[in-house]
C-alpha cells in the first residue's frame, strides 16, 4: 500500500465496508463522509496481514457539514434512519458545522478542516461514496496512516495526553503491534 489510490481499492473491495457507504451516500447529505477507524483500521489490518472487519469498529462515524440545521437532534435523527437500516452497526453521526464549538475551535469551513483537528493524523481520513465510486479525504495526507505512524495532528501537539489515552484504552498497540508511535 503506497497511494491513495492503493486505499480507495482496498475499500472498493470490501462488500461490507462499501455496504454502509452505499447506505451513507444515500441520504444524500451534504459533504458527507465515513472517517477515523473505518477506513484507519482496515488500513492497518491489512498491514498487518489481516482481513478488514466492520464488526471490531466501536462506532461507524457519519461527519457531515450543514450550517444550515447543525442540532444534534438531527444528527440523533439521522442515526435513528441507520439504524433501521442497518441494524446492529454502531452509527455515530456528527454536523461538523457545530463542532467547532464541542471543540473550543474556531468555526470550520467544512468536513475537511474539521477532520484536520482529529487527534491523529492516521485517523484524519475519511471515505465516501459518490455515484457508487470511492473517494478519500485526508487533510494531513496517508503518509502516516501506510506507514503504521501514531502522531498527533498540531490541534493535539499540546494535548498529547489524549492520544496518549487513545492508544491504551483502545489497545492500538496489542492489536497492531508495527505501529510506531512518535
Amino acid at each position: 500500500m503506497k497511494v491513495a489510490a492503493d486505499i480507495i481499492a482496498l475499500i472498493e473491495g470490501q462488500p461490507d465496508m462499501m455496504r454502509l457507504l452505499h447506505v451513507v451516500e444515500r441520504l444524500a447529505l451534504p459533504d458527507c463522509w465515513i472517517g477515523a477507524g473505518f477506513v484507519r483500521n482496515a488500513v492497518w489490518d491489512v498491514l498487518h496481514d489481516r482481513t478488514p472487519d466492520c464488526t471490531r469498529l466501536n462506532d461507524v462515524d457519519v461527519v457531515f457539514f450543514d450550517g444550515a440545521d447543525a442540532s444534534r437532534r438531527r444528527d440523533d435523527a439521522i442515526e435513528g434512519k441507520l439504524r433501521l437500516t442497518c441494524p446492529g452497526v454502531p452509527w455515530s453521526v456528527s454536523n461538523q458545522a457545530r463542532m467547532h464549538a464541542h471543540n473550543n475551535d474556531d468555526p470550520y469551513a467544512d468536513v475537511g478542516s474539521a477532520i484536520a483537528r482529529w487527534p491523529e493524523t492516521a485517523t484524519a481520513v475519511a471515505a465516501r461514496s459518490v455515484l457508487g465510486r470511492v473517494e478519500l479525504l485526508a487533510p494531513h495526507g496517508i503518509d502516516d496512516l501506510i506507514n503504521l505512524i501514531v502522531r498527533p495532528t498540531t490541534a493535539f501537539a499540546a494535548r498529547r495526553y489524549v492520544v496518549d489515552e487513545r492508544l491504551r484504552t483502545k489497545e492500538w498497540l496489542n492489536r497492531w503491534p508495527q505501529l510506531t508511535v512518535v
